[in-house]
């Protein structure tokens, strides 16, 4: 009486032994592989997902330490200002968001939307 067993990604026989689910190292991976990116994301990484990439392009687009950009240009790249770490209030009562240690500031000049962009200093840690 033999009961075989078979890979559960390729569907192969599977021999060894009697606990042994997958053919070989390549598609247990494989398998676990497509099962994580069939699942939708949990929240928490999702918003993990959305800060990390929020961080990149504000990076990119301010290289200087502060910069003006036109936020259709910034939306257009995948950046969302719902999402931040944390915020910085100035003298003036302007309240900066962050995404890690690149801040920015929503402003409309001569009817545009504008960010303001910024890298967190020393001395807004106070």
């Amino acid at each position: 009486m033999s009961n075989k067993k078979y890979c559960k990604n390729c569907k192969k026989e599977v021999l060894g032994r009697s606990d042994k689910k997958f053919c070989d190292d390549y598609c247990k991976s494989q398998f676990h592989y497509k099962k994580l990116t069939d699942e939708e994301l949990p929240f928490y990484k999702k918003v993990d997902n959305q800060l990390k990439l929020n961080r990149k392009i504000l990076k990119s687009f301010n290289r200087s330490g502060k910069s003006i950009i036109r936020a259709k240009t910034l939306i257009k790249e995948g950046f969302n200002h719902n999402f931040f770490t944390h915020y910085w209030k100035n003298q003036k009562g302007d309240v900066y968001f962050f995404n890690y240690e690149y801040g920015f500031l929503k402003k409309k000049e001569n009817g545009i939307d504008k960010y303001i962009l910024i890298t967190h200093q020393n001395y807004m840690s106070r």
